[in-house]
């Protein structure tokens, strides 16, 4: 019936422009990226070939594109000032796709013409339309300009998106559809080999988002992926449910009784909103397209926590300390549900075959469903995020449901959106060529040359790589609202500090921005190993607590292992979590932190250190204090002896030592064991003594 009624809309489209019979006329018009630069045969290659060829013999496609064209009258190369003009005015089209701007980022443009773009625009609309009253016009965003453009940087970025508001703007003003050509395209940076021109499978891409607005043909039904049978729905916030179907198709949704009714976008999108619910369940859900129907059922409503990081958070249950035990002995009544991102391939020492490369061009790079608890799903679900999971569902009595989406070695840079790294001045340079960039880790650079052995473009794509894994993966999940998070990540980033405390906060901030919700962060500090710039690593972790609002710290390093960057006692790292997470998120009345120092006073031989959430300070294990160091004035270290007197931390004071700062847990693998009375270890720390 829908291909039915899409015949019926072209033949009165025909009809009202009185060429019956005749072949409906397209007029791509644009600049080098229309005309097919770069490509072996534009002829064949361009997007509007490819549209030609998608849209079949009712159509006439007509390449109007000019290589450096721009859409300024005073542009150092004014579309309305060449013979393609022309020949776009004698063809008389039916429909016209306008992409033109790209060149108009050019420092010899925008900085002197800026304010008569809009105005030259719509010179530009309104002259075709003088040529067919009814011509149906399409606004083409700017399809994307990537970092390694030799102008991004120095102006084209910038430039760029005023060019992109003013283009939204005109559309808007003149009631025409907006093809959205950035959001086709920029997540895929590997198909511009020069960061402005698309290959083929790019020039595909146009081609296909352009026909998908003329045709209104967006590929039939579909719900979210997300929403699938024993999910979890976040409770207190309203509830949307979303998916994509044909222009104008007609969708109901049945919800606990309730039922909304929404007639899909012009682009295919749908979403309806219920109500924000109390946490309950189980209950059925029904969407109906047309002939199709699906129903999902055991559906709950709660917390659901996002778990997200690299390998110490993907580590499973069942390689944890006494997993197989807690597998064992699964509370199977525990309201948990289960949603885990598995990877298409793990980033092992091993190169991958072509599909495997393929897959991850395509973004298809993780897949998921929700599960129940049971012992075969938990079993290999990260045992940091279940332990929390646990923890929560028995302390709160509601629903939890936990989002796994963690990836081995992963850098913190590929978990960042392209759109905040190109638009920090410092880790916009990530971006481009990041496999021979020193900001990122050698260690991350020399994995990824070994999974891309086999790769034939210099782009291939890497979940190593600045931006990928939100791009593949986190980009899908935002519009599902969430409780908050839970991330363990840095093995990955520790060679560089001050790196790192830039980016940290960068990415809670970005992330909440595009979920637009304030949630908590829950963070746990790396453990203690044999590698020396992990205490400087853990200190700044440290600070970013009193950095980022509403973030918490769980400290792991008396967990560690001194030769195994896995330590296997994960039941105590997510119990932490949960403790940060009842007393700052569920504002229970708990202790959720070690002790915290706050000032170190030299009194006669003695340095007395004071400190915050302890009302008993202990060692965790026997009676000797062990951790504590001292700098002097000369920059040399030393080991001292520690007591605890009246809740306070005494070191004595070598003779001839002028101490000007004491340190904690600085020893890359560390044995330090002061605790509070909850058995909440201190974090690596260093402070200046007064």
């Amino acid at each position: 019936m829908k291909t039915v009624a899409r015949v019926i809309i072209a033949l009165t489209f025909l009809c009202s422009n009185n060429v019956y019979g005749q072949k409906i006329k397209v007029a791509c018009v644009g600049n080098s990226v229309t005309a097919g630069y770069l490509l072996p045969n534009p002829l064949q290659n361009s997007y509007p070939a490819q549209l030609q060829q998608l849209l079949g013999n009712n159509y006439e496609v007509g390449n109007f594109g000019l290589s450096g064209a721009t859409l300024l009258k005073k542009g150092h190369r004014p579309y309305n000032k060449t013979k393609e003009f022309i020949n776009l005015l004698n063809f008389k089209a039916d429909i016209a796709i306008i992409h033109l701007g790209l060149n108009d980022t050019d420092p010899r443009n925008w900085p002197n013409f800026k304010d008569e773009f809009q105005s030259d625009y719509q010179w530009l609309i309104d002259t075709l339309k003088q040529g067919n009253p009814h011509m149906k016009i399409y606004i083409c965003s700017l399809s994307p300009i990537f970092s390694g453009h030799s102008r991004f940087k120095s102006g084209t970025r910038d430039w760029y998106w005023q060019i992109q508001e003013k283009i939204e703007s005109i559309a808007k003003v003149n009631h025409l559809p907006l093809i959205d050509l950035y959001a086709a395209l920029h997540n895929r940076p590997e198909l511009f080999a020069d960061n402005l021109h698309p290959d083929k499978r790019g020039a595909g891409i146009i081609a296909k988002a352009v026909y998908q607005n003329i045709t209104g043909d967006f590929g039939g039904f579909k719900l979210d992926p997300l929403f699938a049978d024993h999910m979890v729905l976040q409770r207190d916030q309203l509830i949307g449910v979303y998916g994509t179907a044909n222009a104008n198709d007609q969708i109901e949704v049945n919800f606990n009784n309730m039922i909304r009714r929404v007639v899909t976008d012009r682009t295919g999108k749908w979403k309806v909103q219920f109500p924000a619910m109390k946490f309950g369940g189980p209950y059925n859900l029904t969407i109906v397209s047309g002939t199709q129907t699906r129903r999902l059922k055991d559906i709950l409503i709660g917390d659901v926590w996002l778990c997200s990081g690299q390998s110490n958070m993907a580590f499973p249950l069942k390689s944890a300390a006494n997993g197989i035990n807690t597998i064992a002995n699964l509370n199977k009544n525990l309201p948990i549900r289960l949603l885990k991102f598995n990877a298409i391939a793990e980033t092992d020492n091993i190169s991958w075959d072509q599909q495997t490369l393929n897959a991850l061009n395509e973004l298809a790079y993780f897949s998921a469903t929700w599960t129940n608890l049971e012992p075969n799903t938990v079993a290999d679900f990260s045992a940091v995020a279940y332990y929390f999971g646990e923890k929560l569902a028995k302390q709160v009595n509601v629903p939890i449901g936990l989002i796994q989406m963690a990836v081995g070695g992963s850098t913190l840079e590929s978990w960042i959106d392209r759109k905040t790294l190109e638009h920090d001045d410092l880790l916009v340079d990530l971006t481009n060529n990041w496999r021979k960039s020193d900001f990122m880790q050698e260690w991350a650079r020399g994995r990824a040359d070994m999974n891309l052995k086999n790769a034939g473009n210099p782009k291939q794509r890497h979940p190593y790589e600045p931006a990928y894994n939100y791009e593949a993966g986190i980009s899908k999940l935002i519009k599902f609202p969430i409780k908050g998070i839970i991330w363990y990540q840095g093995e990955s980033n520790a060679h560089n500090v001050e790196l790192f405390n830039h980016e940290m906060p960068v990415l809670v901030k970005s992330w909440r921005k595009h979920w637009n919700a304030d949630f908590p962060f829950y963070y746990v500090q790396l453990s203690a190993i044999d590698r020396p710039s992990w205490p400087y690593f853990r200190n700044a972790q440290r600070k970013l607590q009193s950095l980022i609002p509403n973030a918490a710290m769980a400290v792991s390093s008396d967990l560690g292992d001194s030769l195994n960057v896995h330590p296997v006692h994960k039941r105590e790292v997510g119990e932490r979590l949960a403790r940060l997470a009842l007393k700052n998120t569920y504002h229970q009345n708990i202790k959720a932190s070690g002790p915290d120092a706050v000032k170190a006073i030299r009194k006669g031989n003695l340095i007395v250190i004071t400190f915050n959430h302890a009302q008993k300070l202990q060692p965790s294990n026997g009676s000797i204090l062990k951790g504590f160091e001292i700098e002097d004035d000369k920059g040399n270290r030393l080991l001292v002896k520690a007591n605890i007197y009246k809740n306070e931390v005494h070191l004595t004071i070598p003779p001839n030592r002028i101490v000007v700062k004491v340190l904690y847990a600085w020893q890359p693998f560390t044995r330090a064991n002061l605790v509070n009375e909850v058995k909440l270890p201190a974090s690596t720390f260093s402070i200046t003594v007064k």
